[in-house]
This record gives C-alpha cells, sequence and structure tokens, in this order.
C-alpha cells in the first residue's frame, strides 16, 4: 500500500509511459510502466527469481491494493525483450522527470540544499552467474562468469540516473562518458555544477575529458605510479593536515599532476598510520599495497614500529587552502555511498542474481532492482522515515529493514459496507504514519 500510494502520487506509470516510445501493448496487456514498476514491486517485497513474479500474482490481496497488475514470470520475460536501447533511454528519461517531481515536493530549504552542488557517483559491481553461459555475461579478471552493472547516481538522493549492464569482460571506462552525459541530463534544471567522484579503475584522462565535456568536476583515485610516490616523499612535513571524520589520517596536496591532464588538475594524498602489528601477513592484503615499499620491509622485519598507508586523487576542483582541501578529501570519501547502494540493491532487492539466460531479461531484472532502491530512497525522503525511525538526516534505512517494518507486515484485507477496509496488527508499525503523510502530497498535475 505505502508503495502503491507513492507510485500514485508520484504518477510514476503515466511518467514511464510517456517517455519509453516504441513499446507495444496488447489489448488487455501491461504497459511499459506498469511492467516496471510491477518489477520492482516484486523485488521489493523480497522476489529473487522471475518465479516469484508467479507467487505474487497468486496473493489475491496483493492484486487487489498493489499498484499495477502482476504478469507472470514467462509474460514478464516477453515483455522485457521489447526493451531495446531506445526503451532503456526512456526509463532514464522518466526517471529524471520523477527525480525533479520528488524536489518539487520537498521543502524549501532541503530542495535547495539539493540543487546547490551535486554529486554524481560512478562505478560497476560485480554479479557471478553460475551453470551454463548467459547472454550478456563473461569471465572476469577474477575468472567468475559475470555480468556488471554499471550505473550513476545522484549520491545526496541515492537516485539512480542512468545505467547499463555489461558483460564481465567490458571496461566501464569505454562507456563511461555516455553514462554519464546521460546521468547529467537527468538532473533537474537549475541545479550547481555537479562534482564527479569515481575510485581509480577510472583513472584515464579520456574519462577526466568526458566529466568536462559533460559539464561536471571531477574527482578520481589515482594508480599508485612511481611519479605519485616521488611527490609523497617530496612533502614537507609542515604540508600535512588532519582529516575529518577518520582517526589518524592526514592530507595534503603533492606536486603531481598527470601528463596532459586537463589545466588546473591537482592531487590530493592521504595517508593513514598503521602500527606494524596490524599489516596483514597475506601478500595480497589490500593495506600492503598502500605502504611503500620500503617502509613495508623495515615494519615487516620489525624495525618499524608504524607505518603511513598513501591514497591518491586527482581533481580540478579547487582546494587551495586547508579548509577546503579537508572538506574535498572527506567529500571524496563518501564515493562509497555508491558501493552501499549496489550492496542495498543486491541483498535488498535481487540484484544478486541475473535470473535469465536472455540479456534484454537480465538488463530489465537490472532496472528493476535499482528502480526498487529509487522508490526506497523517494519514499524515505518524502516522508521523513529516518526521522521517524531515529536516525539522522539522509541516513537511509536499507530495503531489508524497509521490508521487515512497513512493507511485508500482516494485515487483513476485509469488505464492509462496500468498502474494502485494512485491518491491521496491534503494532503496525510504520504504514500508518508513511500513509498519512504520502496522502498529504498533491497529486500530479
Amino acid at each position: 500500500m505505502a508503495v502503491g500510494e507513492l507510485v500514485e502520487r508520484l504518477g510514476v506509470v503515466e511518467s514511464f509511459d510517456t517517455a519509453i516510445e516504441g513499446f507495444k501493448v496488447r489489448e488487455r496487456g501491461l504497459s511499459a510502466g506498469q511492467f516496471l514498476v510491477g518489477l520492482a514491486c516484486c523485488q521489493l517485497t523480497g522476489g529473487d527469481f522471475l518465479v516469484a513474479l508467479d507467487r505474487l500474482r497468486a496473493d489475491e490481496v496483493a492484486a487487489t491494493i498493489g499498484p499495477v497488475p502482476t504478469p507472470a514470470s514467462t509474460t514478464a520475460a516477453g515483455l522485457a525483450r521489447r526493451f531495446g536501447p531506445a526503451q532503456r533511454a526512456g526509463i532514464e528519461k522518466a526517471v529524471g522527470a520523477l527525480s525533479t517531481r520528488v524536489l518539487n515536493l520537498l521543502p524549501r530549504a532541503r530542495r535547495e540544499a539539493l540543487l546547490a552542488r551535486p554529486s554524481l557517483d560512478m562505478d560497476m559491481t560485480e554479479v557471478e552467474v553460475y551453470g551454463r553461459a548467459k547472454d550478456g555475461t563473461a569471465y572476469n579478471y577474477l575468472g567468475q562468469r559475470s555480468g556488471r552493472p554499471h550505473a550513476v547516481f545522484w549520491a545526496e538522493t541515492a537516485t539512480v540516473l542512468a545505467a547499463d549492464l555489461l558483460t564481465g569482460r567490458e571496461d566501464p571506462r569505454a562507456g563511461g562518458g555516455a553514462l554519464l552525459a546521460r546521468a547529467v541530463a537527468g538532473l533537474p534544471a537549475g541545479c550547481g555544477r555537479p562534482r564527479v567522484r569515481m575510485d581509480s579503475g577510472y583513472f584515464s584522462l579520456a574519462v577526466a575529458e568526458a566529466v568536462l565535456a559533460a559539464g561536471c568536476d571531477f574527482s578520481i583515485g589515482v594508480t599508485r605510479n612511481p611519479a605519485a610516490w616521488r611527490a609523497v616523499t617530496a612533502l614537507a612535513e609542515t604540508a600535512w593536515v588532519p582529516a575529518r571524520g577518520m582517526p589518524g589520517a592526514q592530507v595534503a596536496v603533492c606536486d603531481y599532476a598527470p601528463k596532459s591532464w586537463p589545466p588546473g588538475t591537482r592531487c590530493l594524498v592521504r595517508r593513514v598510520r598503521h602500527e606494524a602489528n596490524q599489516i596483514g601477513v597475506d601478500p595480497r592484503a589490500r593495506r600492503r599495497g598502500a605502504i611503500p615499499v620500503e617502509q613495508l620491509t623495515l615494519a615487516l622485519d620489525g624495525h618499524l614500529d608504524a607505518v603511513f598507508a598513501y591514497s591518491f586523487i586527482v581533481t580540478n576542483i579547487e582546494c587551495t587552502d586547508a579548509g577546503q582541501l579537508v572538506e574535498l578529501e572527506a567529500w571524496h570519501r563518501r564515493r562509497t555511498d555508491i558501493e552501499d547502494r549496489f550492496r542495498d540493491a543486491k541483498h535488498g532487492a535481487a540484484l544478486r542474481h541475473l535470473p535469465s539466460g536472455d540479456r534484454a531479461v537480465n538488463t530489465a531484472w537490472m532496472w528493476g532492482a535499482l528502480l526498487g532502491i529509487t522508490f526506497s530512497a523517494w519514499l524515505q525522503e518524502l516522508t521523513g522515515l529516518p526521522g521517524l525511525t531515529g536516525r539522522a538526516e539522509g541516513a537511509l534505512m536499507h530495503l531489508t529493514r524497509l521490508r521487515r517494518e512497513l512493507i511485508n507486515i500482516p494485515a487483513r484485507l476485509i469488505s464492509h459496507g462496500r468498502r474494502l477496509l485494512l485491518r491491521l496488527p496491534a503494532n503496525p508499525g510504520l504504514l500508518p504514519q508513511v500513509l498519512a503523510r504520502l496522502r498529504k502530497l498533491p497529486y500530479p498535475a
């Protein structure tokens, strides 16, 4: 009921149907918007494979109060195959329009804060598949047959703006520029210049130039290289200032910029002190690669009690004084928000599987998961759910908790006086408050 009220108040189905062109709708069949909402709702309720649609479809109460009719699993696979590049572009266009609609429903102060300077996070995740080879999957560098959801999120609103499903062998840098341009097109009008955060997997001149071409600023992790290490050794001890929110960490700007990169590119470096006994013995340990080889050797031989681990970031964002430097490094560190979004899509929704041997079906399934966590973020933003649960502003509940406390709760649907009434348990959780707040929202014009 809560998701259905959200879908109705935002006009989600109508937005998808308007934006997605060329989708053939059969008589008594589902529209593109109904299909996408149905797929997202299936995953929101805990469905993890296409067959879960059949179980949801058999639930008479869900069919009565659900926002859209639930398709059979075989029908859903057929509908998913109708989504080509043009239809997937329509999904992104509709999400952009809905994001603007959500923004306009928020209080003015919150809306202005979100529009000031959006943060865009771009990353990909691995989804391993098993059994026979599936269309659109390939062996990755770990030897796993997998697909790679590649997405851009608007970090402050936890909204997915654009996404592709790559194979496990495809380099995300190749199509990263086009993906980012599509994401920027989905931002509301009137927002400030976006800032893009990426990890070292995107460290390349082509990616930096694509970010600038899209009208954004970049902040990209650096692959550790000899030139960066030399720049760190040349830093004076007075150049380091304490980092924010990370005990034992310090930040500085070093004299390193990749060759031929855009003018104004500078390199931030962060160092974190670690006791020698905290260094892992496994040579593949991630921390070992962040420690200079000479320090690592001395520490492992017992000649040093502590060492520093270093991380590098290249950016064109202004950070000339200590305050800007600390702020920028702390902001870039929040890049891991997208990893939490992917984690929620996998364990809260069902992006941990690619359930079909058809790439088009798996792409639709991926969008069902991403829309599921996006609906969750919109629901919490519009109803103030973090405040209702004692969480700080902007701290989202994971979908597993939202499902337990709001979506999958027991109730009875009864008919009385030609009206349908929902009988909730003695402790109904968040549903009454959430519904009351959603019903105060205006319908779309």
